[in-house]
């Protein structure tokens, strides 16, 4: 079986932003604690955060985590989380029948962001509160001093404001399961107010207004449209959400469900573009997509916590999904859809980063380690920041339920502007066949293959853990450039990334 593609170096989609490769950390589960924060663990700093996660973190150079939630914001008193940790209250969460201690606040999280080399991107509850403490929470992290909230933080030990630019208003409002759910009218009100509030402070701020916490809910689309109604002069990113499962456990349906994701976000754009056309208005508004992942693996074991069975626990493992080989690649066509949409989708959030539905996990008191999905993302926070290329497409595909007509192979390609190198991304969905790739190279001059990095021959439900990580990259092999052309045997069910070098 052939493929072919064609790049040329003119023919391009987007400059990525590097946010695209952003995550998420919140209050549920380990994400915080035993996640981040274990005091009394042997690589624990003086903040009492793992460096053994911040090294991995690192790793993967998160350009930006979005903090404290999730469902979890939306009852979230964020005074509850400054000042002394001994004078903290502990509250129950709704959101995960949990008990929040507060012991981790704004103010450690911002030190170990600076830590682990990311910035903040905050979110404001619009679910149980409003206006007021949004604006508040806004003069309490970005305030210089000289004013009640402001000096407040520099009472509680932090004396220069840290700017946070990228604020998040509220989450997922249309979910039925939301502290204070609303309506798309009621929300586009608030949020509208929030926003110009908070821009008064500051115009420079970059709002993300909630979109539909699905596409699969009876408010989408008509909720983008009608929120964005309110809120498009004074907001810059609308949110999109989505997560994948296989409970059918059908491999080829599991690895087209990338054609909804695509469906999606055409479908956000146009509404964009709708209301931009309605207003009359030369703004533009991006999707921020700050939560995504493969999540399905835990859902039966996580039943009895979240139903309230277990009381009120603290930091409960919650949504601990062990990922597998097929997540590879389901995660790799995740990756290569938003590197192709690079035009309109801007910010990204891996929902979540350590321990829930996240690349690294960790064992209380013992070792961190990464996941099979570790891998792809690590790959495109690297290797795809540049620009993204609109690559012509000939390839066989095959139908399943979810769409017709899905290409075996899933391709993306960057043009870094550091060096100049070009990465190609690519996913063979094929569960029997490799296919042969032939890329042609239309004005890039004399290129060579210098990496070759594949994830390839394991057990579709083959898995890492803290015991050793065999779902690894190997060094691909066979991969020439003769020609002006990239020529290379795609094996079946394989990851494969290649670093075209000047």
């Amino acid at each position: 079986m052939r493929a072919s593609a064609i790049a040329h170096k003119d023919f391009v989609i987007g400059q990525i932003d590097p946010r695209l490769y952003g995550s998420f950390i919140e209050h549920l589960g380990r994400a915080i604690y035993t996640g981040i924060f274990e005091p009394d663990h042997p690589t624990a700093d003086d903040n009492g955060m793992r460096q053994d996660v911040i090294d991995l973190v690192r790793e993967l150079d998160v350009p930006v985590v979005r903090y404290p939630g999730g469902n979890f914001v939306s009852a979230f008193y964020w005074e509850d989380s400054i000042g002394p940790v001994e004078e903290r209250p502990t509250r129950l969460d709704l959101a995960w029948h949990s008990s929040e201690s507060n012991k981790v606040g704004i103010h450690e999280f911002a030190e170990w962001a600076d830590a682990a080399g990311t910035e903040m991107m905050l979110a404001v509850n619009l679910g149980s509160r409003g206006l007021d403490p949004a604006r508040n929470f806004l003069e309490y992290v970005n305030h210089p001093g000289g004013s009640y909230w402001s000096d407040l933080r520099k009472k509680n030990g932090r004396e220069e404001p840290w700017g946070v630019k990228m604020w998040c208003l509220g989450n997922e409002m249309d979910g039925p399961w939301q502290t204070g759910q609303k309506t798309a009218d009621e929300y586009g009100r608030i949020a509208f107010e929030t926003a110009k509030a908070m821009r008064a402070y500051d115009k420079s701020l970059e709002l993300v207004v909630c979109g539909s916490s699905t596409p699969t809910m009876p408010s989408y689309p008509q909720w983008e449209a009608t929120v964005l109604d309110h809120t498009y002069d004074v907001v810059d990113y609308i949110s999109l959400h989505m997560y994948f499962d296989n409970p059918k456990g059908d491999t080829a349906d599991y690895l087209a469900q990338t054609a909804r994701l695509d469906a999606y976000i055409c479908t956000v754009a146009g509404v964009i573009q709708f209301i931009k056309s309605k207003k009359r208005s030369k703004k533009d508004v991006y999707i921020s997509f700050d939560e995504w992942n493969v999540w399905y693996h835990s859902r039966e074991q996580d039943r009895k916590i979240l139903e309230g069975n277990s009381g009120w626990p603290h930091a409960p493992a919650l949504l601990e999904d062990i990922y597998n080989f097929e997540d590879v690649l389901q995660v790799g066509c995740i990756l290569n859809t938003f590197i192709r949409h690079a035009d309109v989708v801007k910010i990204g959030c891996l929902a979540q980063l350590v321990n829930v539905i996240a690349p690294i996990m960790t064992v209380e008191g013992g070792p961190a380690w990464r996941q099979t999905t570790f891998y792809p993302f690590l790959f495109a926070s690297k290797y795809g920041r540049g620009t993204s290329l609109n690559l012509a497409m000939d390839c066989p595909g095959y139908d399943t339920d979810v769409a017709k007509n899905v290409p075996y192979l899933d391709v993306a390609a960057v043009q870094s502007e550091a060096d100049g190198a070009l990465t190609v991304f690519v996913v063979n969905r094929h569960q029997t066949d490799a296919i042969e790739f032939d890329l042609a190279l239309e004005g890039f001059g004399e290129r060579s293959v210098t990496m070759d990095k594949e994830i390839v021959g394991h057990d579709l439900r083959a898995t890492n853990g803290p015991d050793g990580e065999p779902v690894a990259p190997v060094d691909g092999a066979g991969a020439i450039v003769a020609g002006g052309r990239l020529s290379a045997s795609i094996a079946p069910l394989s990851y494969r990334m290649f670093r075209l070098g000047v």
